[in-house]
């Protein structure tokens, strides 16, 4: 694989969007591939944005994604998915949560949660659905989602030969590696 590939995870901090950068991260780097991480934090302890650049090939040479470049985005919140869109690729993918966080200024009533997100994403993009927060409930722990959007990230990206459940287990809290393993195969059966 000689062509770089561009993966933008984008959440609210508090989701796990960090967590399952590493577990990327970690994956394809155990798979022989050059990976190169950045991570913005912003306000995420006080459910700001989070947003963190993957990319790997053969040789990468910077983490940065710049706009127009990502392959995939993975949105762990609907308006961050439109708050990333421009970084997409016009014949990219998004894997978008349907899951909604407002922001300080809804929460104040100086704003409103924009209605039909996904629908006017879906008339741009090409654009995968994910329920992952009832998933991972389902499964018994509603964080999990993190790893649910993260199978079916790698699902999206078709990448062969990684040992995605050691990945886990090398970075999940011990004692949550199974259900993590669960959430990401419920996630890449999607």
């Amino acid at each position: 694989m000689s062509e770089v590939k561009n993966i933008l995870l984008v959440g609210v901090g508090g989701q796990g969007t960090i967590l399952a950068s590493k577990i990327l991260t970690s994956g394809l780097i155990e798979a022989g591939y050059e990976v190169k991480m950045s991570e913005i934090h912003g306000m995420s302890q006080r459910g700001g944005s989070v947003s963190t650049q993957v990319r790997y090939g053969e040789k990468v040479y910077s983490p940065i994604v710049g706009r127009g470049e990502a392959d995939v985005i993975v949105a762990f919140e609907k308006m961050e998915a439109l708050r990333w869109l421009g970084y997409l690729r016009p014949e990219g993918k998004m894997v978008i949560n349907d899951f909604e966080i407002p922001s300080a200024p809804i929460l104040m009533g100086q704003a409103e949660y924009p209605e039909g997100i996904l629908e006017d994403l879906a008339d741009k993009v090409s654009i995968l659905t994910v329920k992952a927060g009832d998933i991972a409930a389902g499964l018994g722990n509603p964080k999990a989602m993190n790893v649910v959007l993260l199978g079916a990230l790698v699902k999206a990206m078709n990448v062969q030969g990684v040992d995605w459940h050691q990945a886990i287990r090398n970075n999940v809290k011990k004692g949550f590696e199974d259900l993590n393993i669960k959430a990401f195969e419920a996630g890449y059966a999607l």
